[in-house]
């Protein structure tokens, strides 16, 4: 497992190439995506999007909208989702992952393969807003699965 300073090493070497934007969203798995999405609209008083099924991922997200970045409610959608799986060891729902930007995401995913990172798909996927994503192992990245977007 690389550490975070080896990651940061490896990003400061390929500043020219690529680099860190800001953090877009955290995922939540959620049981209950209606009582997750009151929870967030009606208790907490946020801003929440309608909700948007991705067959080709296997969720339905909703997102909540915050002044600094949102919250992506995952839950899961069809016989294949990944969420279903992660519900099943987490009953109550939990962090899935977290996705931050990167303003060129080949040479992210170029550099962090040549660090030893493990990319969950070879090719970038098209994520929830029409983004070119990729998903880093969490063996390599500190236990976080964290998503790349463009």
């Amino acid at each position: 497992m690389l550490s975070r300073h080896v990651l940061r090493q490896s990003v400061r070497n390929n500043s020219k190439l690529w680099t860190l934007g800001r953090l877009n969203h955290v995922a939540i798995a959620v049981p209950d995506l209606d009582q997750s999405t009151a929870f967030y609209r009606d208790t907490l008083g946020a801003e929440v999007s309608g909700k948007d099924d991705l067959p080709e991922h296997g969720v339905t997200t909703v997102f909540v909208n915050l002044p600094n970045t949102k919250l992506e409610l995952l839950h899961p959608f069809g016989e294949k989702s990944p969420i279903a799986g992660f519900l099943e060891k987490n009953k109550k729902g939990g962090i899935h992952h977290i996705c931050i930007e990167v303003d060129n995401i080949r040479e992210a995913m170029k550099s962090c393969d040549e660090a030893g990172i493990r990319l969950l798909n070879k090719e970038p996927k098209i994520g929830a807003h029409g983004k070119p994503i990729v998903f880093l192992h969490p063996a390599d990245c500190n236990g976080v699965l964290l998503r790349v977007d463009k």
